[in-house]
């Protein structure tokens, strides 16, 4: 990997080596790194920059007490990302928070184009913060994130097959709550 200035950066595996041997500075690049990725899937996860911020740093509070036992199997990005879907899940548990309820559209109304475009993307923001944990969590890691199925199903722990039908049921009720969007 080179930087800008030309300069050779080590990679993910060779910073958590030097992680490993003790050198702060190695995990700090792997924060600078990977910080603002998991920064924007938390908050896509919780709807709460201060929420998404407290997971970030159990996450990688969590990465750098499992150091150690990371074998390099599954790629740095897959391992803190799994790290970070698992501190999400224990924040949801904590909080017990009620899920948003979205408000139907109203299909006839026309929005004036500059506020269209924000207004779609809140309500599309708060569609997605009405789905179930599990179906976020597929809609985030695979249309947000990009993450294939295989990454999606090693990150999450479950099966392929079950990755697949939560996202179809995930995209159905997004499709559902987004009606009016749709028909346009």
């Amino acid at each position: 990997m080179t930087s800008e200035g030309g300069q050779v950066q080590p990679t993910d595996a060779a910073l958590v080596g030097r992680a490993r041997d003790g050198e702060g500075a190695a995990f700090r690049s792997l924060v600078d790194r990977h910080a603002p990725r998991l920064f924007a899937m938390a908050a896509s996860f919780v709807g709460s920059h201060a929420d998404a911020e407290d997971i970030v740093q159990e996450t990688l509070a969590g990465a750098f007490r499992g150091l150690p036992t990371f074998e390099g199997r599954s790629s740095v990005k897959t391992w803190l990302t799994g790290i970070l879907i698992r501190q999400t899940a224990m924040h949801r548990r904590r909080s017990r928070r009620r899920e948003t309820t979205v408000v139907p559209l109203e299909t006839g109304a026309a929005l004036p184009s500059p506020t269209r475009a924000v207004d779609a993307r809140i309500d599309v923001m708060a569609a997605i913060q009405s789905l179930s944990p599990a179906h976020r969590d597929v809609i985030v890691l695979r249309e947000i994130e990009g993450l294939s199925y295989d990454e999606m199903a090693e990150t999450l722990g479950v099966p392929r097959g079950t990755v697949e039908s939560r996202l179809f049921r995930a995209r159905r009720r997004l499709q559902e709550r987004l009606t009016g969007y749709l028909d346009d």
